[in-house]
């Protein structure tokens, strides 16, 4: 019993003790599942520095590859081409096409840039981005795609493409086969 009232006293005046200062704001900021608040910096493929606020506005759909894939990446890249072809036109204007890679160190800006235009990927919509391996992991690890450095080349990695409002809340994640007409809609379907 005296442990009992220990324990209870203990806790009023955890309680007592708190610091109630934060505003209403800054508490909502951090319930928040934006992943615009990340602060981490990224370079997209002209080299330019941004963080993913300066995404804010148009809903995207995001993918994480590497551009030495030789195996599952070719199929995300085909995957995103499909769904942005079923984007119907004023959509599409408020979306951006986000491939990100798990390979920094060889995914330079210069590299992604010849990738996107071999591909017929440059200019809106779509988006290359890079950072550095710490960011990478941790946006890895919100949209719960999971890498692992085979080589100095190779990734074994998730099959996942992620759809995040304009506010940058997650809306949905198709992984493995995509269903490319699903996530179209699921893009149609934001305001």
């Amino acid at each position: 019993m005296k442990n009992f009232i220990i324990l209870i006293f203990s806790v009023l005046l955890l309680f007592a003790c708190k610091d109630n200062s934060e505003k209403p704001e800054e508490i909502k900021a951090k319930t928040t599942d934006s992943i615009f608040l990340l602060d981490s910096k990224w370079q997209n493929q002209d080299g330019k520095e941004i963080q993913l606020k300066d995404l804010k506005g148009k809903n995207l759909v995001v993918v994480m590859i590497f551009t030495s894939c030789q195996t599952a990446c070719p199929l995300l890249v085909a995957d995103m081409k499909k769904v942005e072809g079923k984007i119907t036109k004023d959509k599409l204007k408020n979306t951006s096409m986000v491939l990100i890679t798990i390979d920094p160190t060889n995914d330079t800006p210069e590299v992604l840039k010849k990738y996107a235009q071999k591909r017929d990927m440059y200019g809106e919509p779509w988006v290359f981005l890079r950072s550095d391996l710490e960011s990478t992991r941790e946006f890895a690890n919100v949209l719960a795609v999971k890498y692992k450095k085979i080589t100095p080349i190779i990734f074994s990695h998730s099959n996942i493409i992620s759809i995040f409002n304009k506010k940058g809340e997650m809306v949905s994640q198709e992984e493995g086969t995509v269903n490319s007409d699903a996530i179209a809609k699921t893009v149609n379907g934001l305001n």
